[in-house]
């Protein structure tokens, strides 16, 4: 499994993957999830995959050559399209590629076409645009209301994202933010793991110096993951236990008067009251 999460923000678009992948307890793995294209001065685009990986990867390769034609009848492809719509497109066209041509036998092998991508970036003459790609080649774009995408092992991560990321966030905020959404899914699931690869990108810079790989003896990354660990701590610490009945407490936490009724209703026939 893995874990992938994006976001766009005003200020720009912040891109986080692991690189761990198993198949099983006996075949646990590294391989990067995330791919850069870049175009110095003219785009910008980032890639980040999860699902089956021997997919993943065919998808990548061949969106390197896949093309569209435009109504003029213009080959259009990931380095010449207009738009991060269009290259959207070319990436979905490259999916059901991958489709036609190994859905059939892996069905026979009993495997499921599985893929999940995140796909973002900006070119010259539009506004940064953030997709999530499915497995029938299909997407969708992140809005003001969504501002971020999750691939992969994404449950365990998206709390903190639901509360800290807005539009607004600063972009060093966002880093932050998803580092910490990946930090709780490494907690909670073995399937996720370091290294890291991390890709900052200021909006309408169509380019980026910051990106890098993070892994165990990153000075950053160890002193986050302690901070949070020990301040989650210290807020859980500072509230107060729940009381019951009428013990003195400033917030009483209160059951009805006929909890028992209320707990009748709410059991099936077999349950038991305690």
């Amino acid at each position: 499994m893995t874990y992938c999460v994006a976001a766009k923000l005003n200020a720009g678009l912040v891109f986080l993957s692991d690189s761990r992948t198993n198949a099983g307890l006996d075949h646990i793995s590294t391989f990067r999830k995330m791919i850069v294209y870049e175009k110095p001065g003219d785009r910008f685009m980032v890639l980040l995959s999860a699902g089956n990986l021997s997919i993943s990867q065919s998808v990548r390769e061949i969106l390197q050559i896949e093309q569209l034609k435009d109504p003029g009848g213009e080959a259009v492809t990931i380095w010449n399209a207009k738009s991060m719509f269009d290259a959207a497109r070319v990436l979905g066209s490259a999916i059901r590629r991958v489709h036609d041509r190994d859905a059939a036998a892996l069905r026979h092998a009993d495997v499921d076409f599985n893929v999940s991508l995140i796909f973002g970036g900006q070119i010259r003459g539009e506004k940064m645009r953030l997709f999530q790609l499915y497995s029938a080649g299909n997407f969708i774009e992140a809005t003001e209301e969504t501002p971020y995408f999750q691939i992969g092992e994404s449950k365990y991560g998206k709390p903190v994202l639901d509360r800290v990321l807005t539009p607004h966030t600063p972009l060093d905020e966002a880093a932050k933010c998803v580092l910490v959404s990946m930090d709780s899914t490494m907690k909670s699931n073995l399937s996720v793991g370091l290294p890291l690869d991390l890709v900052v990108y200021d909006a309408d810079s169509l380019h980026s110096d910051k990106i890098v790989c993070i892994d165990a003896d990153n000075p950053y990354y160890r002193m986050m993951h302690n901070n949070w660990g020990k301040k989650l701590r210290e807020v859980f610490d500072s509230i107060e236990d729940p009381v019951w009945d009428d013990a003195h407490t400033d917030i009483p936490l209160k059951m009805p008067a006929n909890r028992h009724e209320v707990l009748r209703k709410i059991c099936t026939p077999e349950d038991k009251l305690i």
